[in-house]
């Protein structure tokens, strides 16, 4: 597993700084499979390809199977005009979890893109806590208020800045186990 997070993790780092982020598609399905080809085409069999199988983390199942091309339909309809609706399109994206794995590292990437975009911002990462995002990830299909509080308290207008993107991918990984040095949790 740590050389596939390794090698993953040079491919985010390739992603931003070969400019082919700006090559993808924003809130749509086709840009969240773009992001998962280019950080795990090669590392997984099942890179950018939508799971037939229904998954579960932690006792919480993810949108079914069967449904999940329906609802990711849905989803990509849904509006992205104030911080409150992306974070409402990010919270429906990770419940539909399309992906057999790598779902958070490119949904973060993907909720970045479109912060970007929309209201020219993004997360600052770096600056926010493991526990207490995934704590809120993991209430957020009750109630997405403590990841919007969250969220929007580690929000900065410096979108171009490169520390704080690759900050951000690297935290992105800590919260998946992954440790730049190579440790896993």
């Amino acid at each position: 597993m740590k050389n596939i997070d390794k090698q993953s993790l040079e491919n985010a780092y390739r992603l931003f700084d070969t400019g082919d982020i700006d090559k993808i598609e924003i809130g749509t399905t086709k840009g969240l499979q773009q992001i998962h080809n280019y950080l795990f085409k090669g590392l997984y069999d099942f890179a950018a390809k939508i799971r037939k199988i229904n998954i579960s983390k932690g006792g919480f199942r993810f949108a079914n199977s069967l449904y999940l091309n329906e609802a990711l339909a849905k989803i990509e309809q849904m509006p992205e005009n104030s911080f409150e609706e992306i974070i409402a399109k990010y919270v429906e994206m990770n419940i539909a979890h399309p992906f057999l794995e790598g779902n958070g590292r490119t949904m973060r990437i993907w909720l970045d893109m479109v912060l970007k975009k929309r209201l020219k911002k993004v997360v600052n990462w770096q600056f926010v806590d493991k526990t207490l995002y995934l704590q809120a990830m993991e209430r957020s299909p009750v109630n997405d208020l403590e990841i919007r509080v969250l969220l929007s308290n580690n929000l900065t207008d410096e979108i171009n800045d490169r520390e704080i993107i690759f900050k951000g991918i690297e935290q992105s990984y800590y919260y998946e186990g992954y440790e730049k040095n190579g440790d896993t949790e």
